[in-house]
């Protein structure tokens, strides 16, 4: 006898969430240490005491950066504990959301938001576009919004934020300036 279409095999449920830039920390001692996207990128070239870089600053976006949305990490774990109350409500196989904010943040304004935090000068190298960057990567939160009530709460601010309360709590610690 032939499955559903449509249907998983063996009574399987799922919700797959496509996220996009996770970044911040739940907690300083929580911190992800791990240089895989542009705010750990940033705060490790200041820690190695260099400036942050730029890929481009030509893009057609209002300073010209790449925008990207970045999601915090504890807005994503919120979207997961209300992924796994949306599957026990019922006889739910499977589904699909995005998991971001629907808004996006530069380049620029992202290491701005650094050096407001930290104090630290993060004035940037400018460098040629890496081939392949699209200017604006910014997920549609609507569907998720609607079907499961969720909706990030943490913006830019927040995200940096616990983002350089983490690094300074980790090995590699910034040294700020007593002027700063």
């Amino acid at each position: 006898m032939a499955r559903p279409r449509g249907r998983p095999a063996w009574g399987l449920r799922f919700v797959a969430l496509r996220y996009f830039n996770v970044a911040g920390a739940g907690w300083p001692e929580l911190g992800d240490p791990a240089v895989l996207n542009l705010v750990p990128m940033v705060l490790d070239r200041l820690a190695r005491g260099e400036r942050p870089k730029i890929f481009g600053d030509d893009y057609p976006t209002p300073d010209g950066t790449c925008i990207r949305d970045y999601i915090h990490v504890l807005d994503l774990a919120q979207a997961h504990l209300a992924s796994l109350d949306y599957l026990g409500a019922d006889e739910r196989p499977f589904d699909v959301f995005n998991v971001g904010t629907g808004e996006g943040s530069s380049v620029r304004e992202v290491i701005d938001e650094i050096g407001r935090v930290s104090g630290l000068d993060v004035t940037p190298e400018v460098f040629p576009r890496r081939a392949g960057d699209p200017p604006q990567l910014v997920g549609d939160p609507r569907r998720i919004n609607e079907v499961l009530g969720w909706r990030a709460t943490n913006g830019l601010p927040e995200i940096i934020s616990s983002a350089w309360q983490a690094w300074q709590a980790g090995p590699r610690r910034i040294e700020v300036p007593a002027d700063v």
